[in-house]
């Protein structure tokens, strides 16, 4: 193509083109022979174009990236193997394998997924994460765990299990872990863990959970719960609000920012799910309302939860009226009422589409 004249750039080129003829570039391999930054800073980003065309470049220069390491370690059973001590044997050998493959990179496990497929075609995985690192005992021992839970459940596979892999879809760099002054966990501390481990092995991730801060407006909406293993970060609630949780998504672990509207503390001792129904009446006996300017129509004076027993309201607090997401159907509009019972209890109630509920109680 050296040989061909510079019109044949097209017809998008054809003005820059009759230039390069004029200027003595007549072909294309007098156009590829000048120099990359000579062609910009002439002729602009057409130059570029029509030049990098003559040379045979791409449009774009090639991303090229190095493949990320195939961690996954893999056994396959011959015969099947249907006991637990068999297959834990070889789920041992694989979690060897993978730390002698993660050592030699410099990398830690955070987080495995175990796989197995059985002689049917069944195929079961289960992730277990970490909040420091797996070892090659730790990854053994959950592989262990894991195996007994699904060979020995009432939901077990039809048949033996024919293949087993180990795969780290969590890692990084293995940059040491600092201890606390006085040493790392406790021998308890550490012996619940695998016993909460051990539990999850059985029933599966979500018959353990733990709780960690969330935002919120009401006591039951600043916890959640997530499976015992899971990374226990602080987190907003991004349907409630979208741009505060993108800026604390990242943030330092066991942090919540401010709340508008959020309840003051102090925090209630007990949390009822789900809230409790009870009646809030004033001294004549009629029930007490909350108006839609948050207004109240009477003094309590006293409670009754649940059908029981009325209680006398000796000091109350409120109302603190909260409307949330006003501009879909799922919005919510409530007050609450915080009431100190005559017995020394303290409750908090919360009026919503005409029925008192309790909340939470203090205490």
């Amino acid at each position: 193509m050296a040989s061909r004249p510079v019109s044949a750039l097209g017809s998008e080129f054809e003005m820059l083109s009759g230039l390069l003829a004029r200027m003595g570039v007549r072909t294309l391999g007098d156009l590829a022979a000048l120099p990359a930054p000579a062609v910009l800073g002439r002729f602009g980003s057409e130059g570029a174009a029509a030049h990098r065309l003559a040379r045979g470049q791409d449009e774009r220069p090639l991303a090229a990236r190095t493949p990320p390491p195939d961690l996954a370690v893999t056994a396959e059973l011959d015969p099947p193997a249907e006991r637990v001590d068999t297959a834990a044997f070889v789920a041992k050998s694989l979690a060897d394998q993978l730390q002698e493959r993660l050592v030699t990179l410099g990398l830690v496990c955070t987080m495995v997924a175990i796989e197995a497929e059985t002689e049917h075609g069944e195929q079961l995985v289960r992730r277990w994460r970490h909040e420091g690192a797996l070892t090659a005992a730790a990854l053994a021992e959950r592989a262990r765990w894991q195996l007994d839970g699904w060979l020995t459940s009432e939901m077990r596979p039809s048949g033996g299990l024919t293949l087993l892999r180990l795969t780290p879809e969590e890692v990084r760099p293995d940059d040491g872990r600092q201890l606390g002054f006085w040493g790392g966990a406790s021998a308890a501390d550490t012996r619940a863990a695998r016993a909460l481990s051990r539990v999850q092995g059985m029933l599966g991730p979500d018959a353990v959970l733990t709780a960690v801060l969330a935002g919120g407006r009401s006591p039951a909406e600043q916890v959640r719960l997530v499976p015992w293993g899971d990374e226990r970060v602080a987190t907003v609630d991004a349907h409630l609000h979208r741009s505060r949780a993108r800026r604390t998504e990242r943030g330092a672990a066991g942090e919540v920012p401010p709340w508008p509207g959020r309840l003051a503390g102090p925090a209630p001792a007990v949390v009822h799910q789900p809230p409790r129904p009870a009646e809030v009446c004033d001294g004549a006996g009629q029930p007490v309302g909350v108006s839609g300017r948050g207004v109240i129509s009477a003094a309590p004076a006293w409670l009754a939860i649940a059908g029981g027993r009325p209680m006398g309201v000796t000091a109350w607090a409120g109302p603190w009226p909260i409307e949330e997401r006003w501009w879909d159907a799922g919005g919510r509009r409530r007050a609450w009422l915080q009431l100190l019972i005559d017995e020394g209890d303290a409750y908090l109630v919360a009026r919503e589409a005409g029925q008192w509920w309790v909340e939470a109680t203090y205490g």
